[in-house]
C-alpha cells in the first residue's frame, strides 16, 4: 500500500463535490504532468489512501481523505477538442494521459493547512508538498508523513 496527496482547486472540484458524486466516486482527469501521470500509471493501486488537498484558495490545505478506486486508464478528456484538458497530440490508440477513479472516505476533522504543516519542518522533512515550487497535482506521501499529518487533526 502506498499513500498519496491529490490537489484540486475547490472552485473547480472540491471535497464536497467528491462526497456528492454518484457512489462518492469520480474520475481524476486533467493531469497534464508526466511525473504525476507516471505516479498514477505505475504506482497507484486500488485501495491506496489519498489526502484530498484544496489548492489555489485563501487557505490551502488537506480537507479530506479518499482512496484510489481504480487502476489507471486513458483520460478521455485528452481526446475531445471541447474539453478543457484536450491534447491534440494524445492518441486514443496510444494515450499520453491517464486518470484514476477516486472515492470519498471522509472529511478531515478540520482543515490541516499548508502553513501549519510547514511549521513542523522536522516531522515533514522530504515531503514534496513543503518543497518550494512544487506544482504536482498527484504526489506520494510516506507512511511517516501520513501518520504525522493525521495526528494534527
Amino acid at each position: 500500500m502506498k499513500y498519496w496527496l491529490i490537489k484540486s482547486e475547490p472552485d473547480a472540484f472540491s471535497i464536497d463535490d467528491l462526497k456528492n458524486a454518484p457512489a462518492k466516486k469520480e474520475h481524476w482527469d486533467g493531469v497534464r504532468n508526466y511525473q504525476a501521470r507516471n505516479f498514477m500509471r505505475d504506482e497507484m493501486s486500488k485501495g491506496d489512501p489519498v489526502f484530498f488537498y484544496h489548492s489555489n484558495c485563501k487557505q490551502p490545505g488537506i480537507v479530506g481523505i479518499a482512496e484510489v478506486a481504480s487502476d489507471a486508464y486513458p483520460d478521455h478528456t485528452a481526446f475531445d477538442p471541447n474539453e478543457k484538458y484536450y491534447d491534440p497530440k494524445s492518441d486514443p490508440e496510444n494515450p499520453r494521459w491517464l486518470m484514476v477513479d477516486i472515492r470519498y472516505k471522509r472529511k478531515t476533522r478540520r482543515l490541516i493547512s499548508l502553513s501549519e504543516i510547514k511549521e513542523h519542518q522536522d516531522q515533514v522533512e522530504g515531503f514534496a508538498l513543503v518543497r518550494r515550487g512544487n506544482r504536482l497535482s498527484v504526489m506520494p506521501v510516506s507512511k511517516e508523513h501520513w501518520d504525522f499529518i493525521l495526528s494534527l487533526e
